[in-house]
């Protein structure tokens, strides 16, 4: 669901372009150099030790004849520009700027100190391969992708808090960020629809559904959406809910009316209400449609969820009818 097959990443993520670049630096876009630069005794403490309270910054303590620097440093500069901001990379040499290394101990070149929070924290010393230079960023900047897949669960957590306050519109913008980062996110997905949903728009999320590659359907999150959309296909076959309570206030006991009208409740969001009538049908007849008022209560707590509160409420309440 990435690109021209995603109808919702223009409608709402286009807008989020900023919360869309999940653990990227601000200028992944921009030139390469921007992650490596060179300091000198005066700018160290801002472009080293005030740095490195944003993101880790290695110090690259080299000098003009030494070999072994000739050839760790370009080594250093595409790992780190390849990071894209996990890390920067800021060259001191030696012979002009002696002071710095002097204080740090450096005794022999290449040397390599990786700053955090102002302080060196770890280092090494020569012109080791790449792979070890890899292993070092990971070890101080964490895996790749370890920060993005944070701000993504911290979007998602947002985006459902907002979702269940009522606020669509700014629920789906953060959907629609976490899709541009991570266009097979099932719960982004889940919770676009839900927004679209909430929305009227449920022409645009069958749309969606239809769009998820298959084993993306497959999710659990987004089977609920599905059982949802079917739910809403059909309360709009059911008739006027206004009539059927008059049915109701005609005749109590009946219950395909009462079944009727309960799936249409559910639909516009009345889930105690809707509970209470398939209640109502279970301690009046349990052998109505082959305990079909069961069956349906617990359709309904497959798409609201097990914490949602008329689910526990009416999972109690059902408990109790069946083990009285």
């Amino acid at each position: 669901m990435s690109g021209s097959n995603n109808p919702y990443g223009g409608s709402y993520g286009g807008q989020m372009t900023a919360s869309a670049s999940f653990g990227a630096a601000p200028a992944a876009s921009g030139p390469a150099g921007v992650y490596v630069s060179d300091t000198s005794t005066a700018g160290f403490t801002k472009d080293v030790l005030e740095e490195s309270r944003r993101q880790p910054v290695l110090v690259d303590f080299w000098a003009p004849w030494c070999g072994p620097c000739k050839q760790l440093t370009p080594v250093l500069e595409k790992v780190v520009n390849e990071g894209q901001g996990r890390v920067k990379l800021v060259k001191m040499n030696i012979d002009d700027h002696p002071s710095i290394p002097g204080q740090l101990g450096i005794q022999s070149i290449p040397a390599v100190i990786a700053f955090v929070d102002g302080r060196p924290v770890d280092g090494f010393m020569g012109a080791v391969p790449e792979s070890q230079v890899r292993q070092f960023i990971d070890k101080l900047a964490g895996p790749p992708g370890a920060d993005q897949a944070a701000e993504i669960e911290a979007a998602l957590v947002e985006a459902e808090t907002l979702l269940a306050g009522g606020e669509i519109q700014e629920a789906a913008q953060l959907y629609g960020a976490v899709l541009q980062a991570d266009p097979e996110n099932a719960k982004a997905a889940a919770g676009m629809m839900q927004c679209l949903i909430a929305m009227g728009e449920t022409a645009r999320a069958s749309q969606m559904l239809a769009s998820l590659p298959e084993e993306l359907a497959k999710d659990p999150a987004i089977q609920a959406v599905a059982k949802k959309l079917e739910h809403i296909e059909e309360a709009r076959k059911l008739g006027d809910p206004v009539a059927l309570e008059r049915q109701l206030d005609d005749n109590p006991d009946d219950h395909d009316a009462r079944l009727k009208l309960a799936k249409i409740l559910n639909v516009q969001g009345e889930r105690d209400k809707a509970a209470e009538h398939l209640l109502t049908i279970m301690r009046k007849d349990r052998t109505f449609d082959d305990d079909g008022a069961r069956r349906q209560l617990l359709a309904f707590f497959d798409v609201w969820g097990p914490k949602d509160p008329a689910t526990i409420a009416a999972r109690r309440r059902l408990s109790s009818i069946l083990f009285s």
